[in-house]
């Protein structure tokens, strides 16, 4: 019988991802309504020094797959190893960032196991008849959210996208159960052999991971627009984004794109600037702790959404807030 949450923890020199740390969170939620247990499942070579952190973040198990084989991320062997899991354990539910390793590992592993998967999730939640998971995510280009179940085969996997969920607090005094497994991946099962791991080094900070940022629309309406949005975060030691239409304007970076189709983030200030509010917007940053929207348009639906909400033009309030702001430091 299929039973309990696994999560794939995903790791990077054995440091572990954010994005596994916020779906170790979001199972305990989920596991609640199941009276499930959740179960992280961590694959590398060394990252048994690691095993108790994930117990730290909220699991109640974690199985250990530690050998040289997975030095580097290569798709056969990771997938073999957690088809070799879900064979000897038959979980119910497993939860996949949808990071890019994310994205060629969970697919392969429903293939294998003859299951559903449902990708790029923004939201989870349990049936409470039918005790089933419902995976809701965009669909049509962002137009639509589909909630999607897998009823009839096991386990029921998803792809969530990082951001979206809240992470646990860190605790040293949490315990847990760690299982060492051995899942008979070989180097025989290495079909690609990685020749060299060049790491980038990225020339824009992650909007996902900033505590404060001023985010721009269409309504900025330029590239010198956004220059007022750089001076108004680098006072306040935040970040620039942008909605979809600055995007595609070209006045900022993809990286840089909060929304449906681009990162979701969840920062301690968020201020939209020019930002009509679109869903697919809201849903990349309605998780903010508080948000200031500026916009000349008394009706913009962003302002449905903001704790503080400034009738105007931007091009003539961000100086005047950038002033004040120096002002008060």
């Amino acid at each position: 019988m299929s039973k309990d949450i696994y999560v794939y923890i995903e790791q990077r020199d054995c440091q572990i991802e954010k994005g596994s740390i916020e779906l170790i969170g979001e199972a305990k939620k989920l596991a609640k309504e199941l009276d499930y247990k959740v179960v992280g499942v961590i694959i590398g070579n060394g990252v048994s020094k690691v095993a108790n952190e994930v117990i730290e973040y909220g699991a109640d198990e974690v199985i250990v797959i530690d050998a040289p084989v997975f030095e580097n991320y290569t798709t056969e062997p990771y997938t073999k190893a957690m088809v070799y899991v879900i064979n000897e354990r038959h979980p119910d539910i497993i939860l996949v960032s949808a990071s890019s390793l994310g994205r060629d590992l969970a697919p392969r592993i429903s293939a294998r196991v003859h299951t559903g998967l449902t990708a790029d999730c923004t939201q989870l939640e349990i049936d409470p008849e039918k005790k089933i998971l419902l995976m809701t995510r965009p669909a049509f280009g962002g137009n639509i959210m589909a909630t999607i179940i897998c009823e009839n085969n096991r386990p029921q996997i998803a792809t969530v996208r990082g951001g979206v969920m809240q992470a646990l607090d860190k605790d040293p005094a949490r315990t847990g159960v760690i299982t060492n497994m051995d899942t008979g991946v070989t180097e025989a099962d290495l079909n690609v052999e990685v020749l060299e791991v060049i790491k980038s080094v990225r020339d824009k900070v992650d909007i996902s991971a900033a505590e404060i940022i001023v985010s721009g629309g269409r309504g900025v309406g330029s590239t010198e627009g956004f220059k007022l949005l750089e001076d108004v975060a680098n006072i306040l030691g935040g970040v620039v984004a942008g909605s979809r239409g600055a995007v595609d304007e070209g006045w900022v970076s993809k990286p840089q794109q909060v929304g449906q189709t681009g990162t979701t983030v969840r920062p301690k200030l968020y201020i939209a600037c020019g930002i009509s509010g679109a869903i697919q917007h809201i849903a990349g940053m309605e998780g903010s702790e508080y948000i200031i929207a500026i916009n000349k348009d008394p009706g913009a639906e962003i302002f449905k959404y903001a704790n503080v909400g400034i009738v105007g033009d931007v091009k003539k309030v961000l100086p005047l807030l950038a002033k004040e702001l120096e002002a008060c430091k």
